[in-house]
């Protein structure tokens, strides 16, 4: 579902398979404090689970459109 959600809005994304790749779970645990998927990492925003929500909030961001100024 969130593969299908990134891209129908053109988000380019990198899929990172914790199965084939220890490095990739060491990142999540360590690096983002996540033990779930998937885990959205857009900036220095982390999204645990799928949330349509919670991922255009994130996309929100990450394109400058949350800012105060």
């Amino acid at each position: 579902m969130a593969k299908e959600f990134l891209s129908s809005r053109g988000v380019d994304f990198e899929e990172r398979n914790i199965r084939t790749d220890s490095e990739f779970i060491r990142e999540l645990v360590e690096d983002h404090q996540s033990r779930a998927t998937p885990t959205l990492v857009a900036g220095s925003q982390v999204v645990t689970g799928f949330d349509p929500t919670d991922y255009e909030a994130a996309m929100r961001t990450v394109r400058g459109e949350n800012r105060c100024e």
